[in-house]
């Protein structure tokens, strides 16, 4: 019982944390299963996986209803990162997983500086909403109601190619690595493609779940999904993200950048020490 209830309130709290950032909360599940439960890694990352899925439902629904997620970039942004990750599956055992880590763990230190000079600039959240040939051509542009700022933002986007790549790099991580890739979805968006950051991480949040459930199917017929412990994170990670879907929406931009700024430091840091033989 007292498992159960853990699982439920961790769940909760990944829900929550993953549907505001779009992040997906796998980076909490994981270790508190590991270290603190002592649950064999195979079953972790199944019930991590499952977790993302329960994220991506539960914020997505509330985003699409508010017109938050921008549809229409996450199925032209997913072609690239299923293409990613398939041939980050093919290529396993090619490339040397410690050079990856480091490549992707200073990619992630970089962004996070990046972020940092967009918190530090005084002149807050510039949205851009000048003309690019790719955005027009496929209305990629949109608009969403800020409940924070209390107004209706009108936005576009640039450098749709640079995007698509840091997509498929982000895909061919996942598959290479096995990692979760929210981070690079919405440094993607927000820091190369200049979209605003809570479309950015509402639109993480479908993307995710998109591709985890493409996953989930191989780790259920291996055996690496626990309906006990699934079951109970699932529920705890669906309620969390519906909080979490409507926290998101009247926090403003430069709190959600405050709480995402730590976690992309410390997911680069781990990365870069893993990439050098040291585990935190």
């Amino acid at each position: 019982m007292n498992s159960m209830l853990l699982l439920l309130v961790m769940g909760v709290a990944a829900g929550v944390l993953g549907a505001i950032l779009g992040i997906g909360g796998g980076m909490i599940i994981t270790p508190v299963l590991t270290i603190m439960m002592g649950l064999d890694i195979k079953y972790a990352i199944g019930a991590s996986i499952i977790s993302v899925i329960a994220t991506s439902s539960g914020s997505t629904i509330a985003y699409l209803k508010d017109d938050m997620l921008n549809l229409r970039v996450a199925m032209f942004l997913e072609i690239a990162t299923t293409v990613g990750a398939i041939m980050g599956a093919l290529l396993v055992g090619v490339f040397s997983p410690n050079f990856l880590y480091v490549l992707f763990g200073f990619f992630l230190l970089y962004s996070s500086y990046n972020m940092i000079r967009k918190l530090m600039d005084k002149k807050g959240e510039k949205v851009y909403t000048g003309h690019d040939p790719i955005v027009d051509k496929f209305k990629l542009s949109s608009t969403y109601y800020d409940k924070a700022e209390q107004k209706q933002i009108d936005y576009s986007m640039k450098n749709i190619p640079g995007g698509f790549i840091m997509m498929w790099a982000a895909g061919l991580a996942s598959g290479l690595l096995g990692i979760g890739s929210g981070a690079f979805k919405v440094i993607a968006m927000d820091t190369i493609m200049k979209m605003p950051l809570k479309p950015s991480s509402a639109t993480s949040n479908l993307m995710m779940g998109v591709t985890a459930a493409a996953s989930a199917t191989v780790y259920f017929f291996n055996g690496s999904i626990r309906p006990d412990i699934a079951a109970p994170l699932a529920i705890g990670v669906l309620v969390g993200a519906t909080i979490g879907a409507r926290l998101m929406q009247v926090m403003k931009p430069r709190i959600i950048r405050m709480i995402f700024i730590p976690i992309i430091l410390y997911m680069g840091v781990q990365m870069a020490l893993k990439g050098f033989g040291v585990n935190i």
